[in-house]
């Protein structure tokens, strides 16, 4: 939606075009299938907010330093394919390659980023596309108009794990945020998972509505990375649970801000 003004753009004005046919209709996961789903993700209601890194530290040169490049349809969003599926810069689903989402291969960027490649392989889970993101300030307004549901799922058989996403972190603001709903359109269902330096998370971005928010003065980044649960993935969001556990849904007026 180009041609809308940014000030038009929030929840509402999407909720009508969504309901008059102007915009694209949401992609509609099918949450029913029998993919092996990590039990700590399922108690957070599809979300687990985790410690911060606590690692050895990742210069700051791993991220800044890599190539970046963007969709067709948001020349604003920038990404860094660490892991593509066709080992290029480019952003391209899995899917459009005849792939799956863990089928992706290293590309040029994973050279850059030695620490960054040990923190992913610490995990000790089966990862596939993997991305920084470069992203401009943005507000709340603007993430609640641009909510969204990944699609990570459709060439995954049965056999494997339901895939997921793991956030981490690296720039430090106050104010970065992401959002998280179980509903589109319900505020209620919302929860923030504030993003400081460091900050990891996993989110079953299929399942749930998501999306950052970033007021900050300067350039946000973070990582994203597609993970396939499994009992690995679960014993590690096990170990890094803060102590005082995993959020559960549904949400409150008190999240939702």
């Amino acid at each position: 939606m180009s041609g809308l003004s940014d000030v038009l753009k929030n929840e509402y004005t999407g909720k009508l075009l969504d309901l008059t046919g102007v915009r694209k209709p949401p992609f509609v996961p099918d949450l029913n299938t029998k993919h092996y789903r990590a039990p700590l993700v399922e108690a957070g209601g599809g979300y687990v907010q985790l410690k911060k890194y606590a690692g050895p530290e990742i210069p700051a040169s791993e991220w800044e330093s890599l190539e970046y490049t963007t969709y067709k349809s948001d020349p604003f969003t920038f990404f860094a394919p660490i892991t593509s599926p066709t080992g290029k810069i480019e952003m391209i689903g899995a899917a459009e390659v005849g792939k799956e989402e863990l089928e992706c291969v290293p590309t040029p960027n994973a050279e850059k980023c030695p620490t960054i490649m040990a923190w992913l392989d610490s995990i000790g889970a089966n990862y596939g596309r993997v991305q920084l993101l470069r992203m401009k300030p943005n507000t709340i307004r603007e993430a609640r108009w641009g909510l969204h549901q990944d699609n990570n799922n459709m060439k995954n058989p049965d056999s494997n794990g339901w895939i997921v996403r793991v956030w981490h972190e690296f720039t430090n603001d106050a104010t970065s945020r992401l959002l998280v709903r179980s509903e589109r359109f319900n505020k209620k269902t919302e929860y923030q998972i504030p993003l400081p330096a460091g900050q990891q998370a996993v989110v079953d971005s299929e399942r749930l509505w998501h999306g950052g928010a970033h007021s900050g003065t300067h350039t946000r980044y973070a990582l994203i990375a597609s993970f396939e649960s499994s009992p690995a993935l679960n014993d590690w969001i096990q170990a890094q649970v803060p102590q005082f556990g995993i959020a559960q849904w549904p949400g409150s007026d008190e999240r939702a801000q």
